[in-house]
């Protein structure tokens, strides 16, 4: 049977069994329909590229798991769509909105309190140079 005609689920036993060649036809069969379908999904072009990526390292870890009950490309834009609802929700847990982040505090010195800090240290390396050399350590 050639590339073109060999059915996905074959193509699935094959990456299975840790065939490459496998998982590039799969790749080049469904890499464009699932980036459409991520960057509808997340808005956002960059991380469907990522995610596209990803699915593809996810179907050669689970490959050996399929077990047919769908078709490929069903069972691959699931994984997808895992991602992305994933990859959404960690995105918003990672951001703030601005009234958010006006509420926390900000633990930086003053600029005050910094030129005091550093008054105290040169003075504090003053007084240990004036010590004799065998009192300094």
């Amino acid at each position: 049977m050639n590339a073109a005609t060999e059915t996905d689920r074959a193509l699935v036993d094959r990456v299975a069994k840790g065939d490459r060649a496998a998982v590039r036809l799969l790749f080049m069969r469904h890499h464009a329909r699932i980036y459409r379908f991520v960057a509808r999904q997340t808005g956002s072009e960059m991380m469907a590229d990522d995610i596209a990526n990803e699915v593809f390292l996810e179907l050669w870890k689970q490959a050996p798991g399929f077990e047919g009950r769908s078709e490929v490309s069903t069972w691959l834009l699931g994984i997808a769509r895992f991602k992305a609802l994933s990859s959404l929700r960690k995105k918003k847990e990672d951001w703030i909105d601005d009234d958010d982040a006006a509420q926390v505090p900000d633990s930086a010195d003053t600029p005050e309190v910094v030129t005091m800090k550093e008054d105290k240290a040169a003075a504090l390396r003053r007084f240990v140079d004036a010590l004799p050399e065998e009192h300094r350590t």
